[in-house]
């Protein structure tokens, strides 16, 4: 009798091992697979250039997004002293409203030059504006010629994190800058107001 309790409590204790690490397998496999999306998922940035009375929207893939900063324990702004880049390929533009328009966007000379270069930023200095409102200086580079340009970006949290979770960044630049009228390279003649003017708003994770 008390050699089958023993046999008895040892199968108990064998078959809750067993499915205690499939538990921990199936939980793990999970995770991982999470984690795998998340990393997956692509990130986008919105766009649209005025030209004259119009406004054409479309939007674009970017990689290699980079946010660095320095974590702070006071309560002053933690992102005052990050720094951010990232690229995007003028290949991936898309306008959702038709082939035909964003055919016209990617139309070469316009952002696509004949190496493909990819649009690129860096930051050179940031500007603290108020409570996770920035100023963001930095280096943007189109068809490879680099310029000076000015976003704002604006952290997005919680009242219980100490740290932004979320970051939108805006801005406008004169496409004028790096001589690109768009009038004259998708239609061929020059519009009357000769400022082109590109806006963008991105947002993405801070992690």
């Amino acid at each position: 009798m008390k050699k089958n309790r023993i046999i008895l409590l040892s199968v108990v204790v064998l078959s809750t091992i067993i499915v205690a690490s499939g538990f921990a397998k199936d939980s793990s496999v999970s995770q991982k697979t999470e984690a795998a999306i998340k990393e997956a998922l692509p990130q986008s940035i919105n766009m649209f250039v005025t030209h004259g009375h119009c406004s054409l929207p479309f939007s674009g893939k970017v990689d290699d997004l980079k946010v660095d900063y320095t974590m702070r324990n006071d309560k002053g702004n933690p992102l005052e002293d990050m720094k951010i880049s990232f690229n995007i390929d003028p290949n991936t533009f898309n306008v959702c409203r038709g082939d035909d328009l964003t055919s016209r966007i990617k139309t070469p000379g316009l952002f696509i030059n004949g190496d493909n270069d990819k649009i690129t930023f860096r930051t050179t200095n940031v500007y603290t504006m108020g409570l996770d409102w920035y100023q963001i200086n930095g280096q943007l580079s189109i068809k490879g010629e680099e310029r000076p340009v000015k976003f704002f970006a604006t952290g997005v949290r919680s009242q219980k994190e100490a740290i932004t979770t979320l970051m939108i960044l805006e801005g406008q630049i004169d496409l004028a800058d790096w001589g690109i009228d768009y009038d004259k390279i998708v239609s061929g003649k020059s519009n009357s107001v000769p400022t082109k003017w590109l806006h963008l708003n991105m947002k993405f994770e801070v992690s």
